[in-house]
């Protein structure tokens, strides 16, 4: 009898180990904090003159999320047999200096503001999943910029204009990733509008795809936002950068599309990269467009030690209407970025970085000079960010 019960005690025991590696899952995170010292910001409410705005003054202070936003969350999976899984990531972003959620606004206060989805993974097909999602710029994209990978908030493009920085998600979206066809793979997404009223009310399509050849990462991607002007606040887009919203009061489209490589040799990383980013109005069909063309480089001096700079040229042209009394306007920044990074362990590492930005322009309307992760706009044609903190992963 106790033979039996020892038996049966061993096989419940290796039964309950065989469904427990089946199934998991794991909480993880990110927290990002330093010291930043601005050389410039508009106080609020600042007035606007003919050349441009006032009362410009120095900021020095603690900032959260000064390379990667901070954020916490739970991705599980358990194997369903046959090679197929059921996976779901929850992930939220938050201030590490205050404790608020990031990005916290009237249309977007949710708890999982960054990604809230679920789906099934086949081994040989790829994955489909639903829910609140990155898009396949940030996806393809964002892997062979600065800003998306080692660079962070301070080296994106203009305002994120192109979302390499993951600034915005696309909510009541399904998504298709491929599985990895010798290099190659390609996804691709659809955000509803969820809307009685209209279907292309706030929706959102994505495509992209990449491949990886002996060091070398090519990527190719596009975004588009209809319906932006709807007043549908449960859409597809629920907190677009205020960018877009500069100028263009009935900003109806976004479209945003890029190509950009990597090339890895040794310790030594070079990049390249084009994206264009087009906000159209339908108040007299006015539009913004946004060419940013990117290089960067990255040299791990040691396994602990990493140098990066990256130099980004962003052009800015307005088109009008012929009837328009309004004539086309264009502008342009020049934006430099080094950074420094030590490894203190695999989890934890230490940052210095600077970005400078500088316009011709006159400094009204949606021309001003800002790099993307200030508070506030620049009263001159420069603002630079001079930063260093600490980042652990969990």
């Amino acid at each position: 009898m106790k033979k039996t019960t020892l038996i049966f005690a061993a096989a419940s025991a290796a039964f309950a180990g065989a469904a427990h590696a089946q199934s998991s899952v794991t909480l993880y995170g990110l927290v990002d904090a330093g010291l930043t010292y601005v050389s410039n910001e508009a106080t609020r409410n600042s007035p606007i003159t003919p050349n441009g705005l006032t009362d410009g003054k120095a900021v020095f202070g603690m900032t959260s999320g000064n390379v990667q936003q901070s954020r916490w969350g739970m991705r599980g999976v358990e194997d369903l047999g046959g090679g197929l899984k059921a996976v779901f990531n929850l992930e939220s972003g938050f201030n590490v200096n205050n404790g608020s959620l990031a990005n916290n606004n009237a249309s977007n206060n949710s708890l999982f503001n960054r990604q809230a989805y679920v789906g099934l993974s086949a081994i040989d097909y790829g994955t489909l999943t639903l829910g609140r999602q990155y898009d396949s710029v940030v996806d393809y994209l964002g892997p062979v910029s600065a800003a998306g990978t080692w660079g962070g908030t301070y080296f994106a493009h203009r305002g994120d204009n192109d979302n390499l920085n993951s600034t915005f998600s696309i909510s009541n979206s399904v998504k298709y990733q491929s599985v990895n066809y010798a290099g190659a793979s390609f996804n691709a997404l659809y955000g509803f509008s969820n809307s009685a009223n209209g279907f292309a009310n706030n929706r959102a399509y994505s495509v992209g795809a990449g491949y990886e050849y002996a060091g070398v990462h090519f990527a190719a991607a596009y975004l588009q936002i209809q319906g932006l002007n709807s007043n549908n606040s449960s859409g597809a887009i629920q907190n677009l950068p205020t960018l877009a919203m500069t100028n263009l009061p009935g900003l109806q489209n976004q479209r945003t599309w890029g190509l950009g490589s990597n090339y890895e040799i040794g310790p030594f990383t070079l990049g390249a990269l084009f994206t264009q980013t087009r906000y159209q109005d339908n108040i007299g069909d006015s539009s913004v467009r946004y060419n940013n063309h990117e290089i960067h480089a990255r040299y791990s001096v040691t396994p602990a030690l990493s140098l990066g700079a990256a130099y980004t040229y962003t052009q800015g042209l307005r088109s009008t209407p012929r009837t328009s009394t309004t004539s086309n306007s264009s502008a342009h920044w020049n934006q430099f970025g080094v950074q420094a990074d030590y490894a203190l362990s695999k989890r934890t590492d230490i940052y210095a970085e600077s970005v400078m930005q500088i316009g011709a322009d006159n400094q009204v309307g949606a021309n001003v000079t800002q790099v993307n992760g200030t508070s506030e706009p620049s009263t001159s044609k420069s603002q630079y960010v001079v930063s260093a903190g600490i980042r652990h992963r969990f």
